[in-house]
């Protein structure tokens, strides 16, 4: 069970301020592909998706790449059911077949970017030729970030935002529309 009741889900969806479309997500998905086949074009790089969150991106964003792959995943997470990010637990961490390749990173959002950086590390660490990321949503909130990712579907406000794939309080995640929640939830 998530950290919040179906009923109050229902209530934050209510009163959350609708910020992209369906369509308007489908077109900045449909952006960051071109971006992504332009530069990674023959190539055979290993796309590492960040679960849970990267799953609906990475799930669509796949099919329309032009280019042989491998696919694999890692775990890590600073929220949990929090809406503040806290400390970084590795559920799996990047592993031995990152070894020689071009590594693709895919996230949802790129918030404070303590995740990002620290997959970015590990995986040259490990001995990847590059790495690259791809989030679907980067936070604009004005302050410095550890890192900066290569592809971006689109920028968001400095607010908390769920849907496609980001969730609130492990709730939402489904939803093919980004929503932002209101100042007094």
């Amino acid at each position: 069970m998530t950290g919040i009741t179906p009923q109050r889900a229902h209530e934050i969806l209510h009163h959350a301020e609708l910020l992209y479309s369906a369509e308007q997500v489908q077109a900045a998905l449909h952006d960051v592909a071109w971006q992504i086949n332009r530069a990674l074009s023959g190539q055979h790089p290993l796309v590492l998706s960040v679960m849970g969150g990267a799953v609906i991106f990475s799930g669509q964003l796949l099919p329309l790449l032009e280019f042989p792959l491998d696919f694999d995943y890692v775990h890590v997470s600073r929220y949990g059911d929090a809406r503040h990010g806290g400390a970084m637990k590795w559920k799996v961490a990047p592993g031995e077949n990152v070894r020689g390749r071009v590594v693709l990173l895919l996230d949802d959002i790129l918030d404070e970017g303590h995740t990002l950086a620290a997959l970015h590390e590990r995986v040259l660490a490990l001995g990847a030729t590059r790495c690259l990321s791809a989030v679907f949503a980067d936070k604009q909130h004005g302050r410095s970030k550890p890192v900066q990712a290569d592809f971006v579907g689109m920028n968001v406000p400095d607010r908390f935002v769920f849907g496609y794939g980001m969730d609130i309080q492990g709730a939402w995640r489904n939803l093919p529309a980004i929503y932002a929640v209101r100042k007094q939830d």
